[in-house]
C-alpha cells in the first residue's frame, strides 16, 4: 500500500482568531506541505453564505493555490455547476489549464453548497437548473472539445484542452451519472457517508468506457485525524465534533480549537447524529490506522483516497498529514 495515491480536500475554514486571509494562507501552506509529501492532488470546494469558509470564489482560490506551487494538482470539490453557465465554468477553467497547463481538476457537483435562498439569488429564478445537471456537463465535455470549432459559441480558452472531468456525489444519483458518463466519481464520505457503500457499488458496477476514461476510477473523501499518540490524535478530532455539532443545530461558529466535549446526556439526537456523521472519519496514529484505512481501501476497490483534516492547529495539521503518508 505504499505510495497509494492520497489528496487534499480543503475548505478554507476560519479558525477562531482568524479571519478569510488567514484561512486562505492556511490552505496554500497545506498544499505547499502536500505536495512536498508527494500527494496527488488538493480540491478546493464551492460554498456560500457560510461566514466560515473562504472558498466561495473557487476558481480564483483555484489558480492562487496553483501560482503558489509547482507540480502539484490543483482544482475543484467542486464547482456546483448549476450556479453557473456551463460557458464560464469552461472559460475560468480553461485560463487555468492555460496558466497551469497539466495541473487543473474540474470537479463537479449538482447541489446548491449553500440554502435554499441564497441558491435562487446564484440562480436568479431559475431553481430548476440541478435537473440539467447532465446535460451542462454534456455543455463543458463539447466546450473543451477541439470538435467544437465549428460551433457559433466557443470557448477562449479552454477549447481543445485536456482538462479531466469528475463526478462529485453524496448519494447514488451521482454513482448512476457518473458511471453512465465514464467519468471518475468522488464521493463526500467525510461529511455524508450514508450511502457511500452503495454509490461506490453503482458507480463499479455500472461502468461505461469513455473518452476521458477506460476503468472505473473511486476516490473517496474521508476525515483522517493523525497524530503520534492515540490520545492527542483523539483530542485534536474534538475540534471537527464541534464543528459538525455546529452544522446540526445550526449554530455555526469558526473551527474551534480542541477541548473537552461536552456532556451529550440532553441532546442524544445531536450525538446520534454526529456519529453517523463520522462514520468515515479516521483518528489514531500511523500504527492504529495503517490497517484500518488499508482495509477500507481494499473494501471498497478504491482508486485513491482524499482526506480532509479540520484540525485547528497548522503545525499540528501539517504533521497529521505527514504521519498519513507515512501510512499509506
Amino acid at each position: 500500500m505504499n505510495n497509494f495515491p492520497l489528496s487534499v480536500l480543503e475548505l478554507a475554514v476560519v479558525r477562531q482568531g482568524g479571519d478569510a486571509r488567514t484561512a486562505i494562507e492556511s490552505t496554500v501552506e497545506v498544499a505547499r506541505h502536500a505536495e512536498k509529501l508527494g500527494f496527488t492532488r488538493i480540491w478546493m470546494a464551492e460554498h456560500h453564505n457560510m461566514e466560515h469558509i473562504a472558498s466561495s470564489a473557487t476558481a480564483v482560490l483555484i489558480g492562487h493555490v496553483a501560482d503558489k506551487t509547482q507540480n502539484i494538482r490543483v482544482g475543484s470539490g467542486g464547482i456546483m455547476l448549476p450556479n453557473h453557465a456551463p460557458l464560464v465554468v469552461a472559460e475560468q477553467f480553461g485560463t487555468l489549464e492555460t496558466l497551469y497547463p497539466g495541473r487543473i481538476d474540474l470537479g463537479l457537483g449538482r447541489a446548491p453548497g449553500t440554502d435554499q435562498l441564497t441558491a435562487m439569488a446564484l440562480r436568479r429564478n431559475n431553481m430548476a437548473t440541478s435537473h440539467y445537471f447532465a446535460d451542462d456537463i454534456r455543455s463543458l465535455q463539447t466546450y473543451f472539445s477541439s470538435d467544437n470549432r465549428s460551433s457559433q459559441v466557443r470557448a477562449f480558452p479552454g477549447e481543445g484542452l485536456p482538462i479531466p472531468i469528475w463526478i462529485l456525489g453524496s448519494s447514488t444519483d451521482s454513482a448512476h451519472l457518473a458511471a453512465r458518463m465514464g467519468l471518475p466519481y468522488a464521493f463526500a464520505a467525510h461529511f455524508a457517508p450514508a450511502q457511500f457503500r452503495e454509490a461506490v457499488n453503482i458507480y463499479q458496477r455500472e461502468f461505461k468506457p469513455s473518452a476521458q476514461l477506460d476503468a472505473p476510477y473511486a476516490m473517496a473523501c474521508v476525515n483522517v485525524i493523525a497524530a503520534d499518540t492515540q490520545q492527542e490524535a483523539e483530542f485534536l478530532s474534538t475540534s471537527l465534533f464541534r464543528m459538525f455539532m455546529g452544522i446540526i443545530t445550526n449554530e455555526r461558529k469558526p473551527l474551534q480549537p480542541p477541548a473537552p466535549l461536552p456532556p451529550f446526556n440532553q441532546m442524544p439526537e445531536v450525538y446520534n447524529a454526529i456519529q453517523t456523521m463520522l462514520a468515515c472519519t479516521f483518528t489514531g496514529t500511523k500504527e492504529t490506522l495503517a490497517p484500518r484505512l488499508s482495509e477500507f481501501i481494499n473494501e471498497f476497490h478504491l482508486n485513491e483516497l482524499m482526506i480532509n483534516s479540520p484540525i485547528y492547529d497548522l503545525s499540528a495539521k501539517l504533521h497529521s498529514f505527514s504521519i498519513l503518508r507515512q501510512t499509506l
